[in-house]
């Protein structure tokens, strides 16, 4: 059991299968900056990338920034109004309280691996020899046997490099496309950086 467990474990861990993408959810309170993901989000195991929107309208993207940036930003009073925040110690930090009753939505990578066989319910560690891998069966037999060899003190060079290549076949198909720019530059009243277009306001 140790070594399905092993076995599941690197496979979250080896990247943003579509398998463990889920959408999350946070409502905002007035004056609060921090929010336990856990509290929300209890299957939580790592955020997907510039997947964070503020739901509303116009459908604002926010960003998190990095550390050198939360203390420029927090120390240096930026007047900006753009919704900025980090994740820290298991928790949403937003640089500063957001407006009461927001919602935030985001997609993340599910600590989930397995299914109860039984009830169907989702399991973060397979317990039982009966638990469903949230993964395809082939691959997770490819990952338990170069573990069992490997634990057993045998050759496992040849198991562990099907694996590999199993692994980065599979995930590979399991990406999106991305998206496609069809304009050569930004327009008059627009600046862009990095890719991302901001309006200019006219004066």
């Amino acid at each position: 059991m140790s070594v399905a467990r092993d076995a599941l474990n690197g496979l979250l861990r080896y990247g943003d299968w579509q398998e463990l993408t889920k959408d999350g959810e946070l409502q905002t309170v007035e004056g609060k900056t921090d929010y336990l993901i856990k509290s929300f989000c209890p299957d939580f195991f790592q955020l997907l990338n510039n997947t964070v929107y503020i739901k509303d309208a116009q459908e604002k993207v926010i960003g998190a920034i990095r550390p050198e940036q939360w203390q420029r930003e927090k120390y240096l009073h930026d007047d900006s109004n753009t919704v900025k925040f980090k994740i820290q110690n298991s928790m949403f930090r937003f640089l500063e309280p957001p407006a009461d009753g927001l919602k935030i939505v985001f997609q993340y990578r599910s600590a989930v691996v397995a299914y109860d066989s039984g009830l169907l319910t989702e399991k973060t560690e397979i317990t039982k020899d009966t638990d469903i891998p949230i993964f395809d069966e082939y691959l997770v037999k490819l990952a338990i046997r170069w573990r069992l060899q490997a634990r057993n003190g045998q050759a496992y060079h040849e198991e562990y490099a099907e694996y590999e290549k199993e692994c980065r076949k599979r995930f590979g198909s399991s990406l999106a496309s991305g998206d496609i720019v069809l304009g050569s530059r930004c327009c008059d009243n627009l600046l862009c950086d990095g890719g991302i277009a901001y309006v200019r306001q006219k004066d």
